[in-house]
């Protein structure tokens, strides 16, 4: 795992002091790889990498490496999986290669297939190849998006800049580092990021599934690859399925734990995470709670029992809310963007935790989305059974009921049960509705695209499919990509630690693709199939536990001091008057203080994200060009 930057000059030629920029940026990713530094420069491309050694230790694993003859220099981050197999058929094809890393097959590869090689790659990656001959950029990233790469053009001279994380802009004298307005509403909502560009204006985020090629300052994007459902003509036997999962999540598992380093295991009380240990059996693994609240806060009982019965050793951590506190500064620092998931708290300490022992760990991360493992996904006899109902009359229904009770259960059936799912389902997490935030935000703010409109071109994408891989599809694009693995690519790269996760694995998920919708998730069960698998190697309470998620006791902070006194502090600054409305804001969370409501998340959704701005835009003045709001 590792990080690096680059730029493509613009109109103004080669910077006065480009050794010196490129250092700079470079060091402002040093997290992600601490080992070596390395960089290659000339008139028109400057490449910066930062390496965390992990498949041959030795300095012939050092990058930018360079093709042969020197036409192509390479900077890449992540793992490829399947490199050996890659390896062996270059080499029968005439290649040599010097070193033992993953990362050359990619340029030798390059070599042989061009842009042919990205579909070959099993792994997770983002990586910049520069041809010094056609003087052209190509950009890649991983289908699921597990590794992050940004690019802009908002320079004063057209440079084309381009790295692992946004904050190395910041050094670049000839960035232009604005606020990006349309961001802000639809965060209020999402609780991070939905869109393509980021909250940097003009700063975007290369989709997964992609690659990109630059060249005289034109921009060509190409998709290499689907996560499309594949509706079955012939549904197979529950067993037939089951059988398949265990032996390719057991297959990418053992490709996941290539090393030439030590490799952990994240442990929570919960099936994905606990699946992937019993099959990689690490000699650690690593749990996060809090202890000083209810039960639902602390999973690192089961996480120690079942360590236990599968005789690996177990370390833990509990956090407390002053330790919290004190370093989400750095938690949103390495962030990039506001994201207000809490479960970014626990992720950072855990990843610390990790970090003192190894460089790798295996998580679970993936298999809610792959195998239909979010409760919203449960299909329901009741809703299915009134769908039957005329549309017409389930809508007057809906009108003559609405006003005459405020029962959120009874009007979350009757939604549910009158609309089309791509006008209900955003996704996993809905903090304000569209409302909300609109009545929250102050009017610079407001032309944002509503929830709704922001996933409709991906749910045009699958139009012909039934309800549930129509979420399951949103979730891989939208929720998977800008939350979830986003945080976890941030927070373990904040402590070195490199996190892979074998669900998300493109064999993985190709045998995902043929699994009927009823052995995803039924009127019983969610992760129906995945679960029967699990059997095979834990105990029954592991496999049908529930999914809890990372709950942080974040409504329990909001309520006592110090952190209600620095929240509300914060909310009581003239900068928040440029955001938000104010007093509606302080009202939240008074109310909040005297549990009038539970308004946690978008306490912590505000928090975060004045937060986020103080730091990127206040205090982070960097060598850029620096527009305030």
């Amino acid at each position: 795992m590792c990080g690096f930057v680059g730029y493509v000059n613009g109109k103004l030629g080669i910077l006065p002091d480009n050794e010196t920029t490129l250092k700079l940026m470079s060091n402002r990713i040093a997290h992600r790889g601490p080992d070596s530094y390395g960089q290659y420069t000339n008139d028109h491309v400057s490449l910066g990498f930062r390496r965390l050694s992990i498949i041959d230790l030795s300095r012939q694993g050092n990058q930018p490496l360079y093709s042969e003859d020197e036409r192509y220099s390479l900077v890449f981050n992540g793992e490829i999986y399947n490199f050996q197999e890659l390896r062996q058929e270059l080499k029968k094809l005439g290649y040599h290669f010097s070193s033992k890393t993953d990362s050359e097959v990619i340029i030798r590869g390059y070599e042989e297939y061009g842009e042919g090689i990205i579909p070959k790659l099993r792994g997770m990656f983002a990586f910049a190849i520069w041809d010094d001959q056609e003087e052209k950029l190509l950009l890649a990233r991983d289908g699921f998006g597990i590794k992050p790469l940004y690019y802009t053009q908002h320079t004063t001279d057209g440079s084309f800049i381009f790295g692992s994380e946004i904050k190395a802009f910041m050094d670049h004298p000839r960035f232009i580092k604005s606020l990006n307005k349309i961001a802000l509403k639809p965060y209020l909502t999402f609780q991070y990021n939905p869109l393509e560009e980021t909250f940097f204006k003009e700063v975007y985020k290369l989709k997964p599934s992609h690659y990109m090629t630059v060249k005289d300052g034109v921009i060509t994007q190409t998709k290499y690859w689907e996560q499309k459902f594949i509706p079955s003509k012939k549904v197979l036997p529950l067993k037939t399925y089951v059988s398949q999962i265990k032996e390719t999540v057991q297959e990418s598992v053992k490709m996941h734990e290539i090393s030439d380093v030590q490799v952990g295991s994240f442990l929570s009380g919960g099936i994905d995470s606990s699946y992937i240990t019993a099959l990689l059996k690490p000699n650690l693994t690593y749990s996060v709670g809090f202890n000083q609240y209810e039960k639902m806060f602390n999973e690192t009982d089961l996480a120690e029992q079942l360590s236990k019965q599968l005789g690996i050793n177990n370390k833990r951590k509990f956090v407390s809310g002053d330790e919290a506190f004190d370093k989400m500064e750095t938690i949103i620092y390495h962030l990039d963007e506001p994201d207000s998931n809490p479960s970014v708290v626990p992720l950072y300490f855990l990843a610390g935790l990790a970090s003192k022992d190894v460089k790798v760990v295996l998580s679970g991360e993936g298999a809610d989305e792959i195998f239909g493992g979010y409760e919203w996904y449960k299909p329901s006899k009741l809703n299915d059974y009134y769908r039957k109902i005329p549309l017409g009359l389930r809508q007057i229904a809906k009108r003559i009921i609405d006003p005459m009770h405020h029962n959120p259960r009874l009007d979350h059936f009757l939604t549910r049960g009158t609309l089309p799912i791509e006008q209900k389902f955003i996704g996993q997490a809905i903090v304000y509705t569209d409302q909300e935030a609109l009545d929250m935000v102050t009017e610079p703010f407001s032309q944002s695209p509503s929830a709704i409109a922001i996933c409709r071109p991906v749910y045009d994408e699958v139009s012909q499919q039934d309800e549930l891989s129509k979420m399951q599809y949103l979730d891989m694009n939208v929720w998977l990509p800008g939350d979830i693995l986003l945080k976890a690519d941030k927070m373990s790269m904040a402590h070195s630690l490199e996190l892979r996760v074998p669900f998300l694995d493109k064999e993985v998920m190709e045998l995902a693709k043929t699994i009927p919708a009823k052995y995803r998730a039924n009127y019983e069960e969610t992760k129906y199939a995945l679960r029967e698998a699990a059997l095979s190697v834990l105990p029954d309470e592991w496999a049908n536990r529930k999914k809890v998620g990372f709950p942080v006791p974040i409504r329990h902070w909001l309520r006592k001091d110090p952190f209600y006194g620095k929240v509300k502090a914060l909310f009581e600054m003239d900068l928040t008057k440029k955001f938000f409305d104010q007093d509606q804001l302080l009202h939240l969370l008074e109310d909040h203080l005297h549990e009038v409501a539970d308004n946690g998340r978008k306490i912590w959704t505000a928090y975060v994200f004045l937060t986020w701005y103080q730091i990127y835009f206040i205090e982070d003045e960097g060598n850029c060009q620096t527009e305030l709001v």
